[in-house]
């Protein structure tokens, strides 16, 4: 009987120390969650539950846990790298279906499809037409666009500028935009079509003979845009007329296939005080084609592209996952694990909602193995496994003596 026993107990040694030598093996693999050997003791029992044999017989393997507690937070210059600051999995997808991980090291492929060093793809919540939200319910692989980013054509201006209130008459009538005598003061602003071509408005002010009054003038690339529009001021140098300070330009028909440029003008804090003419904000909703260059993520999750342009789209939204027994994962390799009947079916979410973590890009999660603990452990079970060597010698000598007895 004490071979046995001392067997199982060499077996649960080695089986400890492999699990050790495994964990110190990945102390440095990305998003490494380290396991631990757990044992129970054996004991022989009856048909009704009586145990046989009140020492023992021996102890065996129960299961090797997975330790799922936070690992340190690197952080790298690529903004790809994903780590999650909580609890959580990123979920990814190849060929057989999905998996989860906590190994946030992406990249791009060839076709612009993100995906880690095992070739999963990366799996976020598509964004909504607007791009203000997304759909939680929906699954797809995250891709970069490589296209450019559509143009937006020009339809409102805000206009916030002082007119001088001591103006004198232009020396030259009528108004013509070439001769500077027959305006008073001008500015202008880039403004651009459906096409994402880019135009200059010119705004060209017109002192006029009563008090108070003044014209404006637009120009669309040198030609006219509609004809002049008065523009009122209060005896406190306040705007009344238009009404309202809006102004709606007729529409502008381009030479270069665009659609008629159709704009208004808000010029509502646009006054008349003082001696000198300034322009404090001229600004306007158009842009034109841009080019993708960056890429941001946000602690949400998020993944937007940045744009020459200006402008930011939305890609996806990093889906998450969590389990109610991860213990119950399988263990695929590569850092990914599968829902099993015991894990439990994925709560998928959103990174910082409920009990989920939060995202940090530009870093990666390191493993969570304490080589400490490991060399200790290790340590431990040599000296496990050299004991129950020790016990089969010492049973061996008895068992010798009691066949030499004569």
């Amino acid at each position: 009987m004490s071979f046995s026993i001392a067997l199982s107990g060499l077996n649960a040694a080695s089986a400890d120390l492999g699990v050790t030598a495994n964990n110190i093996a990945n102390a440095n693999t990305t998003g490494f969650k380290s396991s631990r050997a757990e044992f129970g003791d054996v004991f022989g029992a009856t048909a009704y539950g009586l145990a046989r044999s009140a020492s023992g017989q021996g102890t065996r393997l129960q299961q090797i846990a997975q330790q799922f507690k936070q690992g340190n937070i690197n952080y790298t210059d690529n903004t790809l790298d994903l780590a999650i600051s909580g609890e959580g999995f990123f979920t990814v997808k190849d060929g057989g279906g999905l998996a989860y991980t906590r190994a946030g090291a992406f990249g791009a492929d060839r076709e612009g499809f993100v995906i880690n060093s095992a070739g999963q793809r990366l799996q976020v919540y598509p964004p909504s037409a607007s791009g203000t939200s997304f759909d939680t319910a929906t699954l797809q692989d995250l891709q970069l666009a490589t296209g450019e980013s559509a143009p937006k054509a020009t339809s409102a201006l805000e206009v916030q500028s002082n007119l001088p209130a001591n103006e004198g008459l232009p020396t030259t009538t009528p108004f013509d935009a070439a001769d500077p005598t027959s305006y008073s003061r001008t500015t202008s602003v880039t403004v651009y079509d459906t096409l994402g071509a880019a135009h200059t408005a010119n705004l060209y002010f017109v002192k006029g003979a009563n008090p108070n009054e003044w014209e404006l003038n637009l120009t669309i690339d040198g030609a006219a845009a509609g004809a002049a529009t008065p523009l009122v001021f209060s005896d406190a140098g306040v705007l009344t007329a238009p009404a309202g300070g809006m102004l709606a330009v007729p529409p502008v028909t381009l030479t270069n296939g665009a659609a008629p440029l159709n704009m208004s003008f808000d010029l509502n804090d646009t006054t008349q005080y003082g001696e000198s003419f300034s322009v404090s904000q001229l600004s306007q909703n158009g842009y034109t084609t841009g080019r993708l260059i960056g890429l941001e993520v946000t602690t949400e999750g998020i993944v937007q592209g940045r744009y020459s342009n200006g402008q930011a789209t939305a890609l996806g939204k990093v889906a998450m996952a969590s389990f109610t027994n991860p213990q119950g994962l399988q263990k695929l390799g590569d850092n990914a694990f599968a829902e099993t009947y015991v894990s439990g079916s994925p709560i998928r979410g959103e990174a910082g909602s409920g009990s989920l973590g939060s995202i940090q890009s530009g870093a990666l999660e390191g493993s969570n193995v304490d080589l400490t603990a490991q060399l200790v452990n290790m340590i431990t079970a040599q000296r496990n496994f050299q004991a129950n060597a020790q016990m089969i010698q010492t049973s061996d000598q008895i068992t010798q003596t009691i066949i030499n007895i004569r």
